[in-house]
C-alpha cells in the first residue's frame, strides 16, 4: 500500500505548525493509496471530525487534541484514529486492518492510537480519558 506525499506533509503541518486542527485519510482502492480525503481547520472541533467520518466506510484520522491537566498546564496529543465501522465492506475492512501499521509508522509523532467500530468507541470522553 503506497501513501501520498501529501498525507505526509499535511501531518508534518498538523503537528509542527498545528495548520489543522484533523485530518481524514482514505485509501484509494483502484490505485492502491492512501490519499488525504479532508482536513480541519484549527478552530474545528471533535465533533466536525466525528462528523466527517463516513457512518458505512473505513477511514484513517489524525486529531491533534489540546487539554488543560489537572496541574493546569497547556498540553497537546495526536490520535491516530482506525476508524472501521461495523457497517462497512468486508474487503475494506480487511483493506484498512491490513494497511494500519505500515501507515501509521509513516506518521512519526502520533502519541495514542484508537480502534472504533461505533461513534461510542471514539467518544470526546474516550479521548480525554486516553489523554491523560
Amino acid at each position: 500500500m503506497a501513501v501520498h506525499d501529501e498525507c505526509k506533509m499535511k501531518f508534518l503541518e498538523l503537528k509542527a505548525k498545528r495548520s489543522y486542527r484533523f485530518i481524514v485519510f482514505k485509501i484509494e482502492e483502484k490505485i492502491q493509496q492512501v490519499v488525504v480525503e479532508k482536513v480541519g481547520v484549527p478552530g474545528e472541533s471533535y465533533e466536525d471530525l466525528s462528523a466527517s467520518l463516513p457512518a458505512n466506510e473505513c477511514r484513517y484520522a489524525v486529531y491533534d487534541f489540546d487539554f488543560t491537566t489537572d496541574e493546569n498546564c497547556q498540553k497537546s496529543k495526536i490520535f491516530f484514529i482506525a476508524w472501521s465501522p461495523d457497517t462497512s465492506r468486508v474487503r475494506s475492512k480487511m483493506l484498512y486492518a491490513s494497511s494500519k501499521d505500515r501507515f501509521r509508522r509513516e506518521l512519526d509523532g502520533v502519541q495514542v492510537e484508537l480502534q472504533a467500530t461505533d461513534p461510542s468507541e471514539m467518544s470526546l470522553d474516550i479521548v480525554k480519558e486516553r489523554a491523560y
